[in-house]
């Protein structure tokens, strides 16, 4: 038997009815306190209450809102040390790779990715030699795996929950310094499974 949230799981990243300006402005809202009530969240967006909470169950509904969670401060919660694993996985070995990872507790984040490696893992440590155990005692172990390189998070500047369109600026185009290379993905380089 299928749930709303496994419906909305199966919906994620998949394309929802077009947001309005009403629809934005209450993403924007919860992005800033997703905690907001619904009588606060209508008067902050300029619409009725029965008319916000509709707008905020068909965003569910739809999966453009997947979940609501707390921000939490990754050092103060005991977890001081970030590192980013880049992995490259044997060709025939993606679904069992994506399998694995997604039930592995060590990663915060993982993202399929095009060019020199396949994957990159966003993973938490008590300290370093955390990172060391996890990238080269379980990572590097896997049958699944290729290479695997670690990079030490050394500061975290810039973390948003998520980005909207008019969150990003209109830029007039430049021309091409040639610097930027696109790889695209090989066939079966799927997204991972939702959770």
């Amino acid at each position: 038997m299928s749930t709303k949230s496994d419906e909305a799981a199966r919906q994620t990243g998949r394309s929802a009815a077009p947001l309005d300006d009403i629809g934005y402005r209450i993403l924007e809202t919860l992005r800033d306190n997703g905690r907001i009530s619904i009588a606060a969240l209508a008067e902050t967006v300029g619409i009725s209450r029965a008319n916000a909470y509709t707008r905020v169950e068909n965003l569910m509904q739809d999966g453009v809102i997947t979940g609501f969670s707390a921000q939490v401060d990754q050092a103060k919660a005991g977890l001081s040390i970030g590192a980013l694993v880049f992995v490259t996985v044997h060709p025939q070995a993606w679904a069992s790779f994506r399998d694995r990872i997604v039930e592995m507790p060590d990663v915060e984040w993982c993202a399929i990715t095009t060019g020199e490696h396949d994957a990159m893992l966003l993973i938490r440590a008590v300290d370093v030699s955390g990172v060391h155990e996890f990238s080269t005692g379980v990572i590097a172990q896997l049958p699944e795996v290729r290479t695997v390189v670690s990079v030490v998070v050394l500061d975290e500047v810039v973390r948003r929950s998520f980005l909207l369109p008019s969150d990003l600026p209109e830029r007039e185009p430049q021309a091409s310094l040639g610097m930027t290379r696109w790889t695209p993905a090989s066939p079966g380089r799927d997204t991972l499974p939702p959770r």
